[in-house]
């Protein structure tokens, strides 16, 4: 990673775009393992040139992504996918929870202004428990809802890096807070899987929205107790 921490094999995307009439600054990630690549979200709609940039300066190409995984449907996450899958032959993978909500069987949950991103089928529906290798060491798949209904965050043990997708959001004093009561589905649901993810090892974390964080498990735990209260 580019920030305070290296982490070998895996890489914060910064993108800044227009989105929904304001700027907005997302962070997917990729991952690198002996098949190729795997993109952690797609970003919105126009998001292509800015991650061709970014791949290529790491020395590979946008078709070297054999994988992406969508944390979960929102169209900041989803919505530059169907334009990446024009340039890769990716498997498309997501929850099973999410996956409805990508292929266009139903309509996102959660208006941005945008209208309906394309639809894309999804190859492969995730549980918990699911565990891809990787040159940074197997990369977990954790079911954190409440985000949306079956948001997924993706865990490094050997690292203790947590990728949080929605489920954590990273800005102001605090530098890593809980869920954002206005954006998330089920605020009940999603404290309590910052309450799971409290019960693991986790020492930093990437946000799609602000970043990489150096705190882990002890914040996670202080955000869950004052939330709970």
């Amino acid at each position: 990673m580019s920030d305070s921490r290296e982490q070998v094999g895996v890489h914060a995307l910064p993108i800044t775009i227009e989105y929904g009439g304001r700027e907005l600054t997302v962070t997917p990630t990729l991952v690198e393992t002996r098949r190729g690549l795997v993109l952690i979200d797609a970003g919105p709609e126009g998001s292509l040139e800015p991650l061709r940039t970014h791949v290529r300066s790491l020395g590979h190409e946008l078709a070297d992504v054999w994988l992406v995984v969508l944390t979960h449907h929102d169209g900041d996450h989803a919505g530059g996918l169907a334009a990446l899958l024009e340039e890769t032959d990716a498997i498309v993978a997501t929850h099973r929870d999410e996956a409805p909500f990508v292929s266009g069987d139903r309509d996102p949950l959660k208006g941005d202004g945008n209208g309906r991103y394309r639809p894309v089928p999804v190859d492969l529906e995730l549980a918990g428990g699911v565990r891809i290798p990787t040159l940074a060491g197997p990369m977990v798949v954790l079911e954190t809802p409440g985000h949306t209904p079956g948001h997924v965050s993706l865990l490094f043990p050997e690292d203790g890096l947590l990728l949080a997708g929605d489920a954590l959001v990273a800005d102001g004093e605090e530098a890593l807070t809980g869920p954002k009561p206005a954006f998330t589905h089920d605020v009940d649901r999603a404290l309590e899987s910052v309450r799971d993810l409290s019960d693991r090892r986790v020492d930093h974390v990437v946000c799609y929205h602000g970043g990489y964080v150096d705190r882990g498990t002890e914040r996670l735990r202080e955000i869950y107790e004052h939330r709970s209260k």
